[in-house]
């Protein structure tokens, strides 16, 4: 896979400027848009549901992907499938029933991912991975944003290139001009970025350019999920 995909993740934008900040990141060239999903369960925050969902979606004709960081994410999908996610993307921590929940997420009509947090072995990957369209590798640990790559991450990238050729790497986690080329090397082809694009002091659209200009030696294909 040669192309590179940058996800700007709403984690980290101001909510009260949201609309003009999808927008933004949208004319900045952003493939897609992240919805970070947390219930004060999984992980220790409360972020969004269907209804953030909806208005994203109202703003942008990108692709929205919600990462559910959600116990027993199996009852929400359908809410934001309805919502208008293109991606929806669960945790393998959080449910017991893998397989059923993917594929629920197939028979709503949206890709499906699957999350693994940086102490979860990729061996509990290895049944589901027929059935997914994306991994996404957790590079800090779920929860809030602008928190540190953790610096053992590319190894346990390359393994998981290893195993899955040609499907979608997704990496999640303090990625910005300094780690992206990090991420990419070891085989990520989607990058998902919170803090460095919508808190970057020159603007959005100078974060999204900072990363970019970072991953020139990684050329981007201009295919992705529609």
């Amino acid at each position: 896979m040669s192309h590179v995909e940058i996800v700007p993740s709403i984690l980290s934008a101001d909510v009260g400027r949201l609309a003009d900040q999808v927008r933004e990141a949208e004319a900045a060239g952003a493939d897609r848009i992240q919805v970070d999903v947390m219930d004060g369960h999984f992980v220790p925050n409360l972020t969004f549901g269907p209804l953030v969902v909806e208005a994203v979606r109202r703003v942008t004709k990108l692709p929205i992907e919600a990462h559910l960081m959600v116990e027993r994410p199996e009852l929400f999908i359908k809410a934001f499938a309805r919502a208008g996610a293109t991606l929806i993307e669960v945790q393998v921590e959080a449910t017991t029933s893998l397989y059923r929940t993917v594929q629920s997420i197939k028979e709503l009509g949206c890709k499906a991912g699957v999350a693994i947090n940086p102490a979860t072995s990729l061996e509990d990957l290895r049944e589901i991975l027929p059935y997914i369209d994306l991994v996404n590798v957790m590079t800090v640990e779920p929860g809030f944003g602008g928190q540190k790559f953790i610096t053992h991450s590319p190894e346990k990238i390359s393994r998981l290139r290893a195993m899955v050729p040609d499907m979608e790497i997704e990496v999640d986690g303090g990625i910005d001009a300094r780690t992206a080329p990090l991420a990419v090397s070891a085989g990520a082809t989607v990058l998902v970025a919170g803090s460095s694009v919508f808190a970057f002091k020159q603007g959005v659209a100078a974060g999204i350019k900072a990363i970019r200009q970072a991953l020139a030696p990684f050329p981007r294909q201009g295919e992705g999920l529609d």
